[in-house]
């Protein structure tokens, strides 16, 4: 396999493999203190009223807009997921604080804590379908996607429970006081309520049957909940005992107390690493904790009081917004460094990750903005084919490369553009670079090019050799230029 690799300050491997053999596109690696070109940055801040306080998002992945709710207007902000442009505004109850989505019906569901109800809404039209009585000061949703059910948490101790087709409320379960958190386990039908109020519990619900199935004790003042479908485990953040609860999803019991920094408020699991983060906002710092062993692996220190964390699952980064410090850090998920610092608005109190679209949604409570962070390659670098995404770090790079400025990359940059066999062909400044100019003959090495050098599959030639159709030149299974292209082409099926 023709690879060059590169190691940047944080140990990450920089590749690039061979996959096109248009004469227009030339794969090369950057070699680069950045450890990659991809880059975390403010792509741009949406205003919202002056008298707004953003504090909680959803996504609607069926119509791709953003909900974002605004504490202090009692009104829910409609973004297009697109253009980042407000399309709408839904007027709701008093201090909204909690929104989700459901898929099955596409309706936006909005918790409501002065008001005691929870509004519906409809995620095609935006308009109110239905105001649905809950209980004292809702603070919590989630969707049950094994029934179709809304569940809202209410402070005053139980959670409405609410039919997402019909939006009539089928139960109200008892649980804890100081409700904080709801999430739900698919693999069991289970609905957890973390309740940090005196009794300090979470509270397991039957998803099937709407009753308590165990109260398990947490840590003191559980606030906060994930589920792990990796290991059926959900963690509890506990913030008054510095610790983290795993709790088994099949049998109800505490099966690791995992430690963590002073005040854990907020807790969120990454996928492709199988790790869970813990943003705790008295020691300005995030536990990383090893999904499968429940040990901690490392703790990071990040910006003053950490208070939402979330995962970006195309990329593999973990975002933690930090109240007091008026900005985002972001971890790169398989080093557990952090690889970025971006600067939002005052007070970001929520996170909202759109693999989709490459962005992070930040809802800065104390400016009355949204500020929206992209994470994309830079002009000039491509994405890789379908095919190519299990090589992580592979980069393809064509035309001209347009690199940002080192404060925007987070770092000082010193980038190096290498051919595929290893050899430098440019230094890369921030601002354009003509990475075209820069072809030039195959690699000298033979043995770069023979069968069974490639990924196995690919039988397409290598570029710069298209002159030359020798065995030599050609990926495995290729045993000579197709008829009607130029040397060094595929056949055209």
């Amino acid at each position: 396999m023709n690879v060059c690799r590169a190691r940047g300050p944080h140990n990450r491997s920089v590749r690039t493999h061979n996959w096109a053999a248009s004469p227009l596109a030339v794969l090369l690696a950057i070699c680069s203190s950045l450890s990659a070109v991809r880059a975390q940055w403010l792509e741009t801040t949406i205003a919202l009223p002056d008298s707004a306080g953003p504090i909680a998002f959803c996504h609607n992945p069926t119509n791709n807009k953003i909900y974002c709710a605004d504490a202090d207007s009692g009104s829910v902000a409609v973004i297009d997921g697109a253009t980042n442009v407000i399309t709408a505004t839904v007027t709701v109850g008093t201090y909204p604080c909690a929104l989700c989505h459901n898929p099955t019906n596409n309706k936006v569901y909005c918790a409501n804590r002065l008001t005691g109800n929870v509004t519906v809404f409809d995620g095609a039209t935006n308009g109110v379908i239905a105001t649905v009585t809950a209980g004292i000061f809702p603070y919590a949703l989630c969707w049950n996607s094994s029934n179709n059910e809304v569940y809202c948490a209410n402070d005053g101790g139980n959670v409405t429970v609410i039919d997402g087709v019909t939006d009539g409320v089928i139960a109200t379960v008892t649980t804890g006081h100081g409700t904080r958190a709801l999430c739900h386990n698919p693999q069991n039908n289970k609905v957890y309520c973390a309740n940090a109020g005196g009794d300090s519990t979470v509270t397991v619900i039957d998803g099937a049957t709407n009753t308590v199935v165990a109260t398990v004790v947490a840590g003191h003042e559980p606030y906060d909940l994930n589920y792990d479908p990796t290991n059926n485990e959900v963690y509890s953040a506990n913030r008054l005992t510095f610790n983290v609860s795993a709790i088994d999803g099949a049998t109800n019991r505490v099966i690791a107390a995992v430690p963590s920094g002073g005040y854990p408020s907020a807790v969120c699991y990454n996928p492709k690493s199988n790790k869970i983060y813990c943003a705790n906002a008295l020691s300005n710092n995030v536990t990383v904790i090893d999904g499968a062993t429940n040990n901690v692996i490392t703790t990071l220190t990040v910006g003053n009081s950490p208070q939402a964390l979330c995962c970006d699952t195309s990329f593999n980064y973990v975002y933690c917004a930090n109240t007091g410090s008026d900005n985002v850090i972001v971890m790169d998920g398989a080093s557990n460094v952090w690889d970025a610092t971006v600067a939002v608005g005052t007070s970001p109190a929520a996170l909202l990750s759109v693999p989709a679209s490459g962005r992070v949604y930040v809802a800065n409570f104390g400016s009355s903005t949204i500020s929206v962070l992209r994470d994309t390659n830079p002009s000039g670098v491509e994405d890789l084919p379908a095919r190519a995404r299990h090589l992580s770090g592979a980069t393809a790079v064509h035309g001209v490369l347009f690199l940002p400025s080192a404060s925007s990359m987070g770092r000082e940059a010193s980038n190096v553009l290498l051919d595929i066999s290893g050899r430098k062909v440019l230094d890369l400044r921030p601002g354009a670079n003509d990475v075209e100019s820069s072809r030039d003959s195959c690699p000298d090495n033979p043995a770069e090019n023979s069968p069974g050098s490639l990924p196995k599959g690919l039988t397409d030639c290598l570029p710069h050799c298209s002159a030359d159709c020798s065995p030599g030149n050609l990926r495995n299974g290729l045993p000579s230029c197709g008829p009607g292209n130029s040397p060094g082409c595929l056949p055209d099926s």
